[in-house]
């Protein structure tokens, strides 16, 4: 019934109870990083030089049974496999967008398909990523890269939205225990944890400014890391104001110095896209590891942002996917809501192994938003793979463009723009419950 059914999926016995919505979104995000996976494998260098050494399966490596093969590798291999497993991802996650609009409980016919048939939602997502590779190079891989471009920005914003919110969870928690417990040590973890998050902010404009800039040149980068350092300290500086206290006792110093700490790391890899070799080290011309450029080394596949970034996309995708916040205005942003389900007390009592449905009486989450949050994570994580390098006309030299940079740079400035919203609004609006 899990795999083949429209029944909520059984549990082993060793298992506890669980809710069916949870499950089902556990399961779309393992499909996600299933085709993360392999997206992975597929742009390793050494795996498209092994597949070549296969007698009949790449083009020029001779023949099977008398046939000559005709694959050209590098169709399949490399940054290209990676946007076309991207666009599989995509277009999987956006047909299920589409199919549950308006779906409000479990009781709609539709709910069946998205908690159930699993074993036929993985087969349509090979279908979808196997008709991918076929689709002809051409301009796809060049339009392509613009979508990625677009849903990225929107994917670091709804990570900025999680990290403000995980923020205030961690500092109302702290508070709280200090409080209940009247012991001096919360406060004291307190202000540690935040000295250590601005200490290492600052070391980090530092070696910003040491390796991604010159005494004479590279202006743009000067520009971008000050701008930003400014717009940090004025974050902080208003996090603490006596009017902000007031009107939200539990912001402060944690929540300021954690963004200020993503904000110097989407700067970082701002600067790590910079197209100037002398004003960006760590700058990488990716060439094709086709027979055109067989004779170039190769270059490193990855970078630490790339690395960083690819740790940042799973933690905030599994936060999507197993629990609402805390916060209601958090859970009308991300179109989430904790509901208990009908059988749950039974459940629970009789201790029951087995997922049961909590969603008879209205949705705990929207089915369309989270599935378009997966298809721009699976845009995201392309992009990451990728380092948001551009392919060339000839499909052979990946360049980094200053697209990249801008769009990064654009999205830090949102996301400090806004959770300064978050701390001013309730003296904006002050009819409306900002709790």
């Amino acid at each position: 019934s899990c795999l083949c059914g429209s029944a909520p999926c059984l549990l082993c016995g060793c298992c506890p109870s669980a809710k069916n919505s949870t499950i089902s979104r556990l399961l779309f995000t393992f499909f996600l990083f299933l085709g993360t996976l392999v997206s992975i494998i597929m742009i390793i260098p050494g795996v498209e030089k092994e597949l070549h050494k296969l007698p009949g399966f790449c083009e020029g490596t001779g023949s099977v049974l008398g046939v000559q093969t005709h694959v050209d590798c590098s169709s399949f291999l490399g940054h290209k496999a990676v946007y076309r497993m991207g666009f599989s991802m995509a277009s999987f996650f956006f047909l299920f967008a589409v199919l549950m609009v308006c779906v409000r409980s479990s009781k709609d016919p539709r709910a069946a398909l998205q908690n159930g048939f699993w074993f036929f939602k993985f087969l349509v997502l090979v279908g979808i990523t196997v008709g991918a590779f076929y689709i002809p190079d051409g301009a796809f891989t060049s339009v392509w890269f613009y979508f990625g471009v677009v849903g990225s920005f929107l994917f670091i914003l709804i990570q900025l939205i999680l990290l403000i919110d995980f923020a205030h969870s961690w500092s109302q928690l702290w508070l709280r225990n200090a409080s209940e417990s009247n012991a001096k040590g919360w406060y004291a973890a307190l202000c540690i944890v935040t000295f250590i998050f601005y200490a290492a902010s600052i070391v980090a404009v530092v070696l910003l400014y040491v390796y991604y800039t010159k005494p004479q040149g590279c202006t743009e980068g000067k520009v971008l890391i000050s701008i930003n350092l400014i717009l940090c300290l004025i974050v902080s500086a208003v996090s603490i104001l006596p009017k902000i206290q007031d009107a939200q006792p539990h912001s402060g110093l944690l929540q300021a110095s954690l963004i200020t700490l993503y904000t110097i790391y989407v700067t970082w890899s701002a600067l790590a896209n910079v197209p100037t070799q002398t004003c960006n080290p760590t700058l990488l011309v990716r060439n094709s590891t086709s027979s055109v450029m067989a004779n170039q080394p190769l270059t490193t596949w990855w970078d630490a942002p790339s690395i960083i970034g690819l740790i940042i996309f799973i933690l905030c995708t599994l936060f999507i996917s197993l629990r609402s916040s805390d916060h209601p205005q958090v859970n009308k942003l991300m179109l989430t809501e904790e509901r208990r389900a009908r059988g749950e007390e039974g459940a629970v009592e009789e201790g029951l192994h087995r997922a049961y449905d909590n969603e008879q009486d209205g949705v705990t989450y929207n089915y369309t938003f989270f599935h378009l949050c997966l298809l721009l994570a699976a845009l995201y994580i392309m992009m990451t793979l990728t380092n948001w390098y551009r392919p060339d006309e000839s499909l052979q030299v990946l360049r980094s463009p200053w697209t990249a940079v801008w769009v990064k740079i654009c999205s830090s400035w949102a996301g400090l723009l806004l959770y300064l919203w978050t701390l001013v609004a309730p003296l904006v609006l002050p009819d409306r419950d900002f709790s």
